[in-house]
C-alpha cells in the first residue's frame, strides 16, 4: 500500500511517501512546495503518481491558510488520481512523534492549540501543564519561558520533536474515503468569518 502523506498546518510543512509501514522518503517543506516535494519523493523512489494507493492530509489545527493549502492539494490529487483520502489531526501526529509529550501548536494571537488531553485553544499560561510534562511543537518553542515556568520541559528549538512529521500522519490514518469529506480542525472561528459577521 503506497501512501502519500502531507501536513501544511504549521510553518514547517512535511511530506512523506510510505509503503506499508516503511518510509520511502520524507522531507520538511513549505506549504507552497508540497506538491513539488511529493513529485520529487515519488521520482526518488522510482514511482509515478499513478502508483499511489491513498492519501493522508493533516487537518490542523494550525494556520488557517496552511491547513487550507494542504486540504486543497490533497483534494486536487485525490480527484485527479481517484485516491481514497484520510485526515489526521496535526496535534495527533505531533503526539505520535513524541509519545507521552503534550503537543502545542502556535495559534497566533498569543494563543496555542494543544492536546490537554482534549484539543483546546487557549493562552499558554492557562494551559494547565502538569509539572514535568514534555511539550513539543512550534507553540512550545515560542512560549518556552511560560511553559517552563509552569514546570514543563521543552526540547531544544531545533529538535525534530517539534515537527509534525507526515510519516506519523500515515501511521495514524483510518477511515479512508472521498477527499471532499475530510474536514479541517480549526478550534476557533477564522478571522475572515469574524469580519463577515460584524
Amino acid at each position: 500500500m503506497l501512501t502519500l502523506a502531507l501536513d501544511t498546518a504549521t510553518d514547517v510543512a512535511t511530506v512523506a511517501l510510505v509503503e506499508d509501514a516503511r518510509v520511502l522518503g520524507e522531507r520538511r517543506s513549505r506549504a507552497v512546495r508540497v506538491l513539488a516535494d511529493a513529485y520529487e519523493l515519488l521520482a526518488a523512489a522510482g514511482r509515478q503518481p499513478s502508483d499511489l494507493d491513498r492519501l493522508v492530509v493533516g487537518t490542523g489545527p494550525g494556520s488557517f491558510t496552511g491547513t487550507r493549502i494542504g486540504l486543497a492539494a490533497a483534494r486536487g490529487l485525490a480527484l485527479s488520481l481517484d485516491l481514497p483520502t484520510a485526515g489526521v489531526s496535526t496535534l495527533a501526529a505531533l503526539a505520535a512523534g513524541a509519545p507521552g509529550a503534550m503537543p502545542v501548536i502556535d495559534a497566533r494571537r498569543r494563543e496555542v492549540f494543544a492536546l490537554a488531553p482534549e484539543p483546546v485553544c487557549t493562552r499558554p499560561a492557562e494551559l494547565g501543564v502538569p509539572p514535568g510534562t514534555v511539550c513539543v511543537g512550534d507553540g512550545a518553542v515560542r512560549y518556552r519561558a511560560i511553559l517552563e515556568d509552569a514546570g514543563a520541559q521543552v526540547p531544544p528549538d531545533e529538535s525534530d520533536l517539534h515537527v509534525p512529521w507526515a510519516r506519523f500522519h500515515a501511521a495514524l490514518a483510518t477511515g479512508f474515503g472521498p477527499a471532499e469529506l475530510v474536514e479541517p480542525i480549526y478550534l476557533r472561528v477564522p478571522d475572515a468569518e469574524k469580519a463577515v459577521a460584524r
